[in-house]
């Protein structure tokens, strides 16, 4: 059974304790912050805390959504912090980010589906930090193109949104995100001129003709960064892990992506959306 998968040397995760990691950490901390790496179980969070980076998650930290794959807390928000788009910022300036990521659980509870609370969050940033690029990975809004433009108009760097899976599996392990409403919101971005990213999870039963399918949607929908990990079962609730892709596959779909078109992709079993983002820009 798949739930009886044993992980693979490969996986194994170093865990972070140097004075950086306890510099980031008393900061998230101290400003009230969620972030994706603690949310999410990040497998990164030790090396990524460890050289002060971290992925800042705005708009709560319970999400309106219960996807199977994922571990943040779902059920019904609390209001919006209006002072987290400055404790953000101001956390920024405290680590001396150069490129800052943020992301959010989804907040489909709201009328704006929390786009206005984007655009603060954005703004506040820059103007704290005006030296910081700014990457975004945002929620699907809904397919609410306008919501979008609200966050292009704000001017990040980079906008990322996660196609999460292949077609086949989109929704059998996401609750309400559509795969062509995704596509469709990656090519609203990528037409602005805004450098465009998604990211996917393997290991979750899909082959490797429908990872390269995925590619060429993406592709021809303008994304320019692709970034592709292992899917690794954060809790028993979630779903379980089908097959554990070896490094020498995610290599090759590493040169399959570049082969394709890709300006910058990152392939490897511990890879996530916001791994070595810096890189990114």
């Amino acid at each position: 059974m798949a739930e009886h998968l044993r992980k693979p040397d490969w996986l194994k995760i170093r865990l972070g304790g140097n004075d950086q990691f306890t510099k980031t950490k008393n900061i998230v901390e101290s400003h009230c912050l969620h972030t994706i790496c603690t949310s999410g179980k990040c497998p990164n969070m030790g090396e990524c805390w460890s050289r002060g980076t971290a992925t800042f998650m705005i708009g709560g930290e319970i999400c309106t959504r219960s996807c199977r794959f994922c571990n943040t807390l779902t059920g019904k928000p609390l209001p919006l912090d209006l002072k987290e788009p400055e404790n953000v910022a101001e956390s920024i300036r405290l680590m001396g980010l150069k490129h800052a990521v943020i992301t959010s659980v989804d907040r489909d509870d709201l009328s704006d589906l929390g786009a206005k609370h984007w655009v603060n969050t954005i703004r506040k940033i820059k103007e704290i930090n005006p030296e910081t690029t700014v990457e975004v990975l945002i929620p699907d809004f809904q397919g609410n193109l306008e919501l979008v433009d609200m966050v292009v108009n704000a001017a990040p760097e980079i906008i990322s949104h996660n196609m999460e899976t292949v077609r086949r599996i989109s929704p059998l392990v996401r609750s309400a995100a559509k795969y062509d409403v995704s596509l469709a919101v990656l090519s609203h971005i990528a037409k602005s001129g805004i450098t465009t990213k998604t990211g996917i999870m393997v290991g979750l039963g899909e082959s490797s003709e429908e990872v390269y399918e995925l590619m060429d949607d993406v592709l021809k929908a303008g994304v320019s960064v692709l970034t592709i990990g292992q899917y690794l079962q954060p809790s028993r609730k979630n779903i379980s892990v089908v097959e554990y892709i070896t490094p020498e596959h995610f290599e090759s779909y590493r040169l399959t992506a570049l082969k394709k078109g890709f300006n910058k992709v990152e392939s490897a079993p511990l890879v996530r959306s916001s791994y070595h983002a810096e890189k990114h820009i």
